[in-house]
Order: structure tokens, then C-alpha cells, then sequence
């Protein structure tokens, strides 16, 4: 499917004022998206765990307007008005305006909250712009009934991409693989789309223990982050890397192999560092606290041979992942020795989750 085919015919119905209402999860990658062309096109394929309470909601309110002018839309985060995430918004209605051309007939009130602190690494952008896509959806649906939930979800994650590339990934569940690749049929730098291949009962219900090493916003944004990855040293490397992991992964998730699947998603997250690390300019989002974490972790699974592994996002939290089989000895752990990095005692117990829901529609 090409971009045009996500731009509206004439519509069949009209709609003068309403709610609409969605939640959506973060999700966290497995194989890494570091770097990205233009139109929000990733260098490379990732795929990424769909999470379940990480999730933002978002309520879209909407009047038409008597003339239709330029964008109008104000912001709220927890209810408290938000003027700079503005030129963020305006950015995507720019971007999405040929696909949802109803845009500048509406005035728009935007309410959102999360379930996780935002701009620390949990990546808020996914779940947030995923839920403002599908409450758009959720207008141009009626404009257009006639509508398949099959395309809904198909244009929601390639509108979600055009606000912030992971978005792409948070609108189904459980595996989501995004960008073109030889590995999963049916794969696009375009959206998201379902891992279509067996997994072993070993990673259904898998486990995310978020640790909030530091809850504050990130030094360096993940947008100047990817692109810093324009003529870094080791970008072609990175990208083929990227294509090798994800065929490597494959096999891993059909034979329920925990050992390699824990090997891989740690050397996954350790690269992403390490790009941000030789880049230039370089920069390092981990925190003291996080590789005290990481070390620990590796001597309980060495003490142990229990499978808790490992996985970083652009920022200094670290993503526990271990089979639900194995929770109460590793929750324990995690609460005996590994609380004790995070800021304030903070952490969040999630897993594995299906995607996005509608509140209201």
C-alpha cells in the first residue's frame, strides 16, 4: 500500500461538534530504531514489545469552525495547559493534513495524560501520538463509516509515524515489527505491522519491570539523537546489524530459546548506547544508577540461571523483561535489590500488552 492510498475521497457525512476518546501503550523495541530518513522513514527495521500500563489517554474535542483558517488546537497534560507542545502538534497537522483534510475546518481541544512521566525514556511520543492519530481516526471514521478496522488501524500507524516513528508500533499488539525487511512478509518503512510468525508460549505474558533511574527529561531529545546518525562512523554497520538481528531473532522467538533471546535484546540496547556515545557530538543518556542496575542484573542471572535480561530506551531507565514463569523469585529480586537505583523508589510493573482502545468513539 503507497501513501496515496491513505488520502480521502470526498467524504459521506458531515459531523459538527463531538468527543472522541483513546488510550494507547508505549512499546518497547526489541531490535533498536536509531536513525531515520525523511518523512519519518526508519534506516532500519525494529521490532518491539507492545507494553500494557504504560499507556496515554487522550480526549479530542472538536467544533467546526464558521471559516475555515489555519490550524487551531489547544494542548493540556494533566489537565494544565501546555503551550509548548504546540509547534510539536502543529508540526504533525502539517504533516498529516493531505490525509485528514477536515483539519483546519475544526477547532480542536486536545487533553491528554499518561501513566508514566513524560519526556524520561519511556517513550511518551509513541503513546501519545499514537492516541492523537486514533482519536483522528475516530473523526474521519465518521465522516466515512464505510471504513474497514483493518485500514482504521493501517492509516492510524502510518499518521502515528508522521508524529513520532515508534508511534508506529503502539496501535495493535503484541509484536510489532516496523520498517521494510527481508525477514517478516508484509513489512513497510510506511506503518506498523503484527509479527505474522509462530512465538513460543516462553514470551506470551512476558514481563517489563520499568525501573525510573532518573525521571527527568533527557539531555539530548530522541529526535536530535536519530539525526546524529547522518554520517556517523559506524551507521552502515549499525543498519545491517539491525536486518541481521531481526533474522536472528526469528528462530529465537519460535523455539522459546531464553538464553539467546536474553543476548540478543542486551547487545540490541547496548549498540543504541553506543551510538549515542560516537556520535558527533557525543552524548551518554545512561546514569551511574543504570549500570549499577545492569551489573546487578547480570550477576543474579549467573548466581541464579534464572532468565531476567535487559533492554534500554533513549534514556537512563532500564526495561527488566523475564518470562511470567519466573516473576515471583525476579520481582522479588527486583524489589530487594534493585529499587533501591531508582529515583524515589519508583518503578512500574507492566508486560506485554495488545494495543490501543477506544473509549469513546
Amino acid at each position: 500500500m503507497i501513501e496515496q492510498q491513505f488520502i480521502p475521497q470526498a467524504y459521506s457525512n458531515t459531523v459538527s461538534q463531538g468527543t472522541v476518546s483513546w488510550e494507547s501503550p508505549s512499546n518497547i523495541a526489541l531490535i533498536k530504531y536509531w536513525g531515520k530518513k525523511k518523512d519519518q522513514i526508519p534506516e532500519n527495521p525494529s521490532i518491539s514489545f507492545t507494553l500494557n500500563a504504560c499507556k496515554t489517554t487522550t480526549v479530542l474535542s472538536y467544533s467546526k469552525k464558521e471559516e475555515t483558517s489555519g490550524f487551531d488546537f489547544e494542548v493540556y497534560l494533566d489537565g494544565e495547559h501546555k503551550p509548548d507542545f504546540q509547534p510539536k502538534i502543529k508540526t504533525f497537522f502539517e504533516r498529516v493534513f493531505v490525509y485528514l483534510p477536515f483539519l483546519k475546518d475544526y477547532s480542536f481541544k486536545i487533553e491528554t495524560s499518561n501513566t508514566f512521566p513524560h519526556s524520561s525514556g519511556i517513550a511518551s511520543s509513541a503513546s501519545g501520538m499514537s492516541a492523537l492519530a486514533l482519536c483522528l481516526m475516530s473523526l474521519e471514521n465518521q465522516f466515512a463509516p464505510e471504513m474497514t478496522s483493518e485500514f482504521f488501524n493501517k492509516k492510524a500507524s502510518f499518521l502515528s509515524r508522521l508524529g513520532s516513528g515508534s508511534a508506529c508500533r503502539s496501535i495493535e499488539g503484541d509484536l510489532i515489527v516496523w520498517g521494510e525487511n527481508k525477514t517478516v512478509k508484509g513489512s513497510s518503512d510506511l506503518f506498523g505491522v503484527k509479527y505474522p510468525y509462530a512465538v513460543h508460549e516462553n514470551f506470551k505474558s512476558y514481563q517489563d519491570t520499568i525501573l525510573l533511574v532518573d525521571k527527568g527529561e533527557k539531555q539530548v531529545s530522541s529526535t536530535v539523537g536519530h539525526n546524529l546518525m547522518h554520517g556517523h562512523p559506524f551507521a552502515v554497520q549499525r543498519f545491517a546489524q539491525a536486518h541481521d538481528n531481526l533474522a536472528k531473532l526469528k528462530p529465537i522467538l519460535e523455539s522459546g530459546d531464553l538464553d539467546a533471546f536474553i543476548a540478543l535484546i542486551e547487545s540490541e540496547a547496548l549498540t543504541l548506547h553506543a551510538m549515542m556515545m560516537t556520535s558527533m557530538p557525543y552524548f551518554i543518556l545512561m546514569k551511574p544508577n543504570t549500570l549499577e542496575v545492569i551489573n546487578k542484573i547480570w550477576a543474579f542471572r549467573k548466581e541464579t540461571g534464572l532468565n531476567v535480561g535487559f533492554t534500554l530506551d533513549a534514556g537512563a531507565n532500564v526495561h527488566v523483561l523475564y518470562p511470567k514463569a519466573e516473576a515471583e523469585a525476579i520481582l522479588d529480586f527486583i524489589k530487594k535489590e534493585l529499587v533501591v537505583h531508582c529515583q524515589n523508589g519508583q518503578f512500574i510493573c507492566d508486560e506485554i500488552g495488545f494495543g490501543a482502545k477506544a473509549l469513546t468513539k
